[in-house]
């Protein structure tokens, strides 16, 4: 803080708004972003306990005051700043102007100092906002800022709840974004107040602004807006007429751009807003799968949103089985149909231990695998495919062993065959399976796809559709099957750790035994130098030879 040039503190770049125009942002350099982090995390105990403070001392016992505030804040989203406002006669939005900017190292040192619920000694007071600000402000990209300019619009808060509450409205705060809504016939001219005889223009009342301004803050003019219930009412980009939802327009812009890049393998990425002068702007560019990844995450993340609300409140839940479909095509376009490199899909996680180790060490024999970067570190020419978290899960069905295998080949045939038409894939999917029991399910599948025998696991490898690949690992040398840990050498497989052994089932004894995860982390992973990995060398000749065997198929 007090030794390093101000100028190597931050690193300072722009990224375009979404309405148009440009956000400055100060990242901070890493130890000082690591402090802030800290310093933020207290303030957010902080922020709670205040909250919690006026929530048992509001007039308004029907009105939780810690709801109030839904930026930056745990438990707490757009989706919970739009319900607020559902089914209103009118929506009332307006925005602070230059919300970060506008709170000064003299506002948040005096703030430390003179609050009574901080009421810190001025050096202590000095020396947190010399860790928040930057060019005599709360920055863009820095941790602390939202914390801060939560703290400091709390009070804004305290006055806007009241101010509200005797017009009979409701109020929530999103960041810079403050919102009322009524039922009224009329709304309330204190708050807000028309300027023209059709109702179509809108300034903030004089209480309001007197409020605001008192506060330390003033508005962004061009971003005030009236909604009424017979129009689409949004909040924080969110619709509320009925619920909180994603507009119609941008499920049909998604949908748009997900057809194109099933047809062509790609698509423009669109997004359109409202100018100053509040006519409709599209801008286009080339579009990038994680865009549309993310857009289609957004719109899962509103359904689950409001199922779990439903089942809050004891109401029907409203399925969207089309969007969740689109999302795991999508998904599965991105990872097995469009891959850079080939697609290794192994059983489990300790499964990508086993086959990374193994390549890094081996790779001189395998150079459609893995080899040496220019730094002559080891590196993979495939890719692990990396099991997704539990709510990605649920979506593609793929949460690891047997079953997720098995829907995988259901799926992908499916989608291949009537979704997808653009350009081949340049690279296989290969399916790492143990040829044990557990593979006749797999076995099954491929048999019903293919409608042919049930394979018995001999080849080395099966071609199911397209890029689509099975690898069993081979059978013993006396015919017996196998699963992966096979192929490791006695000495590895009897490594003890903390007095236990190895024990590869799932019902293992703790007590004597540990179990797959502390063996792929802590024998193989740890010790892969030194581990003999040559009994793997049949299992990458499979992974090879389909690799080859694409090849042929795309030539």
């Amino acid at each position: 803080m007090y030794t390093k040039p101000k100028s190597e503190l931050y690193t300072k770049f722009e990224i375009p708004k979404r309405t148009g125009g440009v956000r400055e942002v100060s990242a901070p350099f890493s130890h000082l972003k690591l402090i802030q982090q800290r310093l933020a995390a207290i303030l957010l105990e902080c922020t709670k306990e205040l909250r919690e403070k006026h929530a048992s001392k509001s007039k308004n016992k029907n009105f939780e005051f810690r709801g109030v505030s839904h930026g930056f804040m745990p438990g707490h989203s757009i989706m919970t700043n739009g319900q607020a406002h559902t089914t209103r006669r009118f929506v009332f939005n307006v925005d602070l102007s230059d919300f970060f900017g506008s709170i000064n190292f003299g506002r948040v040192r005096g703030f430390f100092i003179k609050d009574n619920n901080f009421a810190l000694d001025e050096k202590t007071a000095t020396i947190l906002a010399q860790i928040a600000c930057f060019d005599n402000k709360l920055p863009q990209g820095s941790p602390c800022s939202p914390v801060i300019s939560n703290l400091l619009g709390h009070i804004l808060d305290v006055a806007l709840v009241e101010l509200a509450r005797k017009n009979k409205c409701t109020y929530t705060r999103y960041a810079d974004d403050l919102t009322f809504s009524t039922n009224k016939r009329i709304f309330p001219s204190e708050i807000a107040l028309a300027t023209e005889d059709d109702g179509n223009s809108w300034l903030p009342g004089n209480e309001l602004i007197r409020v605001v301004r008192r506060n330390g803050f003033d508005f962004n003019e061009r971003k005030t807006r009236m909604q009424y219930k017979d129009s689409r009412q949004e909040v924080t980009g969110l619709s509320v007429n009925r619920k909180v939802n994603v507009p119609a327009s941008y499920r049909y812009t998604v949908r748009a751009m997900a057809s194109s890049l099933f047809r062509t393998g790609k698509f423009e990425h669109i997004i359109k807003y409202k100018s100053a002068s509040g006519d409709e702007i599209v801008s286009k560019c080339d579009g990038k799968i994680n865009q549309l990844l993310g857009m289609l995450s957004f719109i899962h993340q509103v359904d689950v949103y409001n199922e779990a609300l439903a089942v809050k409140n004891n109401h029907p839940i409203i399925e969207t089985p089309g969007r969740l479909e689109l999302y795991r095509r999508v998904i599965y376009f991105d990872a097995f149909y469009a891959p850079e490199r080939p697609i290794i899909v192994c059983e489990g996680k300790t499964d990508n231990t086993y086959i990374k180790n193994a390549i890094h060490r081996l790779s001189q024999n395998y150079p459609l695998l893995g080899g040496l970067d220019s730094e002559g570190k080891p590196q993979l020419k495939i890719r692990l495919f990396k099991y997704a978290d539990r709510r990605t899960a649920s979506i593609t069905k793929l949460g690891g062993g047997v079953g997720g295998l098995c829907h995988l080949i259901k799926y992908y045939k499916a989608d291949i065959a009537s979704k997808f038409s653009a350009p081949r894939p340049k690279h296989p999917v290969i399916m790492l399976v143990d040829n044990d029991s557990g593979a006749d399910a797999i076995y099954g599948a491929i048999a019903g796809i293919l409608n042919v025998q049930k394979p018995k696991g001999k080849r080395p490898f099966i071609r199911v559709y397209e890029n689509l690949y099975v690898v069993p690992t081979p059978f013993g040398s006396n015919g017996e099957k196998t699963s992966i840990e096979d192929f490791f050498d006695k000495a590895t497989l009897a490594v003890q750790l903390n007095g236990k052994s190895f024990e590869r089932k799932n019902d293992a004894d703790n007590e004597h035994h540990y179990g797959k995860a502390a063996f792929a982390r802590d024998v193989i992973a740890k010790n892969a130098a030194a581990i003999d990995f040559n009994g793997f060398k049949p299992i990458l000749d499979r992974i090879e030879a389909a690799i080859k065997d694409y090849a042929t198929q795309t030539q």
